[in-house]
């Protein structure tokens, strides 16, 4: 049996006021930068690590509060053989948080609530932390409106175990790095290489012979040790001169000389020769090497052993294959691992009820998740298929604008650009084509479980509205349809909605760049734009809707080339997208 942080709430950490996580044997948490994802791996440092490196800045700052004290609560929970949470303790667990820390909540089941405050101490000029055992786990919010933190510490108590150490993996990793440094992983595990006395006395009789071949054999070397033993006349000593070693003399100095190759084919090359991907991958690998290591030592010893691993940007430098190798052998390393992700791959490579989604309102930092309760295997399997298989990028969007047709996928970043001032992309905001108007349950569901605002732009033809309308009804979202939809007027697709807008010349002149060119004489020319500049309505509406990935961009591009408003439902669109935005470019 085994153990598991299934929760953590933080307050006054960083950008962290108020939030509460559930997680996962694996967690991976998305959400664009500036939302609070490092913050958390730090908040669990904090409370399961080492807490020395706390500063001023790290406590919660806005314009109208400053938090004096930091306050992290973690609710351990008893894990059996299927990595499914129990209602006990197995022995070992048992015996090393003892009675003290053991307590019943409100299920009755057994688990282990603690607390970690950290303040600032005026006398000593640092920074205190502080260690209790909660007396039970909190509503986060109860019906007195009062939040978790404000209820009572608890009894005052360690809870650092050796068991259950604590690794923070940072986005700056490097396995060069890892070499010099005897405190890293790698340094641990060389100072722990152990031989007996006959192998060393073997291995340092063949460096020996190594180093002697190495200097006989150069002429160069052989000079420099001959002119060396004339360090001898100026010592009192009675030695033979001065060694020259090309290779590490003593096992104990095995570190110093340490290097890592990777082949390829039949050449290999050095580390140093590699670029920061393979080194920031192996600085992981190594890292799970040392975790085998210490499990293997408590399997020897009949112990209990847990690590948690907070890992920040596993994916940086590397390519997305590589990324999502790499999730994969993250997964495997004992323990539980939080992983802080702006990768779609890795972010797809989870399962979904892995996924933590960070964002931020005009408040604070919240967490989404998707709901696996409601959701039938049918609806799991859309969600992944057609949005994060496909969509990957919508983990990290501040807002998403769904659409149905080709036209309005070309059409609408031109006109968001011109109501707003600034690209979709400059605001964090997708638009994303969902492929038909049958198609948007699963990504509404995905938007609004991972708390990300959304909106539809829609036809209106009459079986549109009514599936649009049912897939909203059916997805059970909190929000009203009047704020997130909008549908075009009555009766119109995209293409018709540019020609009763009354956008005829700005539709003409696109056909007009169309056709044009492909004229073989100005004779031509002039015959084709007559006939152009005659087509009445239905004949416009004909030509673009039959070639809508050729007319889109270009008729919204003439349309505010000629200083022209853009269309009322997109104008009715971008109004509720507004609010959002506002807020986003004051920042």
């Amino acid at each position: 049996m085994s153990i598991l942080v299934k929760t953590i709430r933080v307050s006054g950490l960083r950008g962290l006021q108020n939030i509460e996580v559930h997680l996962e044997k694996t967690t991976v948490i998305t959400g664009m930068n500036n939302t609070g994802k490092t913050s958390l791996l730090k908040a669990l440092q904090i409370a399961l690590g080492n807490s020395q490196f706390v500063s001023y800045d790290d406590f919660y700052v806005s314009e109208d509060r400053n938090t004096d004290k930091i306050v992290i609560d973690v609710c351990i929970v008893p894990m059996d053989e299927t990595d499914s949470i129990t209602d006990t303790f197995s022995d070992q667990w048992e015996a090393l948080f003892t009675d003290d820390r053991i307590k019943l909540n409100n299920q009755g089941n057994f688990i282990v609530p603690l607390r970690t405050v950290v303040t600032y101490d005026p006398i000593k000029t640092t920074y205190k932390s502080q260690k209790y055992v909660l007396s039970d786990w909190p509503s986060f919010r109860d019906e007195n409106q009062k939040y978790w933190f404000d209820y009572e510490n608890g009894s005052e108590k360690n809870f650092n175990f050796e068991e259950i150490p604590f690794f923070y993996i940072d986005a700056q990793r490097d396995i060069l790095e890892d070499m010099k440094v005897k405190s890293s992983y790698l340094g641990k595990m060389i100072s722990k290489i152990e031989y007996s006395q006959e192998d060393i006395e073997e291995i340092e009789e063949q460096i020996k012979i190594l180093n002697e071949q190495a200097v006989s054999r150069s002429s160069i070397l052989s000079d420099i040790k001959t002119t060396l033993r004339d360090l001898n006349t100026a010592m009192d000593t009675s030695s033979e001169g001065v060694d020259i070693t090309p290779f590490t003399k003593k096992i104990r100095d095995l570190n110093k000389g340490l290097s890592i190759y990777y082949s390829d084919n039949k050449d290999s090359f050095s580390m140093e020769y590699h670029g920061m991907g393979t080194r920031s991958w192996s600085s992981l690998l190594v890292l799970k090497s040392f975790v085998n290591l210490l499990n293997k030592n408590a399997l020897r010893e009949h112990a209990p052993f847990f690590p948690i691993l907070a890992i920040e940007e596993p994916e940086a430098h590397l390519h997305p294959n590589a990324q999502k190798k790499l999730y994969s052998q993250i997964s495997g390393i004992k323990g539980q691992k939080i992983i802080s992700t702006h990768s779609p791959y890795v972010a797809a490579s989870c399962e979904l009820n892995q996924i933590r989604n960070f964002y931020k309102d005009q408040e604070s930092v919240g967490c989404g998740s998707i709901d696996f309760i409601s959701l039938k295997s049918e609806d799991i399997r859309k969600i992944r298929r057609q949005v994060i298989n496909t969509r990957g990028e919508l983990f990290f969007s501040r807002s998403i604008i769904f659409i149905e047709g080709e036209t309005e996928e070309q059409a609408l970043p031109l006109f968001f650009e011109k109501y707003f001032g600034v690209t979709p992309i400059e605001l964090g905001v997708d638009i994303i084509g969902v492929g038909g108007y049958g198609n948007y349950l699963p990504f509404i569901r995905f938007a609004d479980a991972l708390s990300i605002p959304w909106f539809i732009l829609s036809d209106a033809e009459a079986k549109v509205v009514d599936s649009v309308t049912n897939q909203f009804l059916e997805s059970n979202s909190s929000k009203l349809q009047g704020d997130v939809i909008t549908f075009l007027h009555d009766g119109n697709d995209f293409e018709a909605e540019l020609v009763s807008c009354g956008y005829r010349e700005e539709i003409k002149d696109a056909i007009l760049k169309v056709e044009l060119p492909q004229c073989y004489s100005p004779q031509h020319e002039q015959a084709k734009e007559r006939e152009i500049v005659s087509y009445n309505d239905e004949k416009l509406l004909q030509i673009i809707s039959s070639e809508k990935t050729r007319y889109g961009h270009l008729i919204a591009e003439s349309i505010i080339n000629r200083e022209k408003e853009i269309p009322d439902k997109v104008k009715e669109l971008f109004n509720k997208l507004e609010s959002v935005f506002r807020s986003v470019a004051d920042e």
